[in-house]
């Protein structure tokens, strides 16, 4: 059934959410309130394809369902992102083996079922800067044995699936065959790159907590260790090359389904307007005898956050409109667009409040703390302005 996603009930949930998020940020610990409440509502399999008996909507709605869990709370709208990302990429292509998949859709019935693809490693860092893992998948008999690290594994251990990056080690056969696989492979031996659908209760797995964050305090962006982790044939999910022979990390290109991290910090940045607002109607300093929301700075103030808002809004719908109308507009440089509103709109209203924005008794300071976080989100803005400023300077520009 689909879930409803009207204005009062996407607000019905935010509020839920937010009612938990500042309890959350301080302990640092995985935060199961907020994940039920979208999971109550039926958020957090709103992108399940009909396939597999699923609404599967379709990217807006799911950029205003993210909208709304951000709003609420970050942690919980990165942890929801990634899990949606990963149910919308499997109703388009579905690549995990069925009895992994059944069960990731049958433990969402029974609660919050977290999915996220474990990508980056301590000494790689992000992937998509370029370059290959470290981390392997081994044939051993009728399977394969995982061995890696990786680092900024979001969702730590509430993670009901994982999806590792890997390179594949494995014998070649006299044919250019893996034995028992029958799959051909280059006679180049160039290695084959791709992704491990990993149940999170597997033997092997251990994590290592490491995440101590500005911000998404609770998102759980631990270490994790793999230790000769037995999976099936099937769990390996090959990412190919291109017809150059070139593998391209799929986290680099920007699509529609990239564009659900932009639209939960759009959320952080209504709350950073909301807690400002309530601020200012509240404030009353005895020199001004009223509140500071009848000031005209506060006025100008609250119009300036507004407008940037509004500005990330339009970017992000737009470029989902455009996209919808078979226009390829250049999202990466809109998704660089999008972070500047965002982390515009929330420092302007915790400068304006000077000492208590900053405080940590006031939300403005969370809400600042997480917008500053989507510069993290690949691709990064110098990498943006490097392709677009190369483009814009070719002798055959037009």
């Amino acid at each position: 059934m689909a879930p409803d996603l009207s204005d009062a009930a996407l607000a019905k949930v935010t509020a839920e959410i937010a009612a938990h998020a500042a309890e959350f940020d301080r302990t640092g610990d995985i935060p199961w309130p907020g994940l039920e409440a979208a999971h109550r509502a039926g958020l957090l399999t709103a992108t399940v394809g009909p396939r597999f008996g699923g609404p599967g909507v379709g990217p807006r709605d799911t950029a205003r369902i993210l909208t709304a869990i951000g709003e609420g709370d970050a942690s919980v709208g990165l942890l929801a992102a990634n899990l949606l990302n990963t149910h919308a990429a499997q109703a388009a292509h579905p690549t995990w083996p069925a009895a992994y998949y059944d069960d990731l859709l049958r433990r969402s019935e029974e609660g919050p079922a977290l999915a996220n693809a474990i990508r980056a490693e301590p000494e790689l860092g992000a992937p998509a800067r370029g370059g290959l893992p470290k981390t392997t998948i081994t044939r051993d008999g009728d399977g394969w044995l995982l061995n890696g690290h990786k680092a900024y594994a979001t969702g730590g251990s509430a993670l009901a699936y994982h999806i590792v990056w890997a390179v594949a080690e494995e014998p070649a056969g006299a044919d250019g065959s893996v034995p028992g696989s029958g799959t051909a492979v280059s006679t180049s031996r160039a290695p084959r790159v791709g992704h491990v659908i990993v149940p999170g209760d597997s033997d092997g797995i251990t994590w290592i907590d490491t995440w101590d964050h500005i911000g998404l305090r609770a998102s759980n962006t631990h270490d994790v260790v793999y230790e000769n982790v037995r999976l099936p044939l099937d769990a390996f999910v090959e990412i190919p090359r291109g017809a150059d022979g070139v593998y391209r990390d799929p986290a680099a290109a920007t699509g529609p389904g990239s564009f659900g991290h932009p639209a939960l910090y759009i959320g952080v940045a209504r709350a950073a307007r909301s807690a400002f607002a309530d601020y200012a109607r509240s404030r009353v300093p005895t020199a001004l005898g009223r509140p500071i929301a009848e000031t005209e700075r506060i006025q100008s103030v609250a119009g300036e956050i507004e407008l940037q808002i509004t500005q990330a809004e339009t970017l992000l719908h737009g470029a989902l409109l455009r996209l919808a109308a078979g226009d390829q507009p250049d999202l990466s440089a809109i998704k660089v667009a999008i972070a500047r509103s965002v982390i515009a709109a929330t420092q302007t209203a915790v400068a304006a409040l000077g000492n208590p924005g900053l405080s940590r008794h006031h939300p403005l300071e969370r809400h600042l703390r997480d917008a500053l976080c989507i510069r993290v989100h690949p691709p990064q803005e110098d990498a943006v302005l490097l392709a677009s400023g190369r483009r814009v300077l070719k002798k055959d520009n037009s």
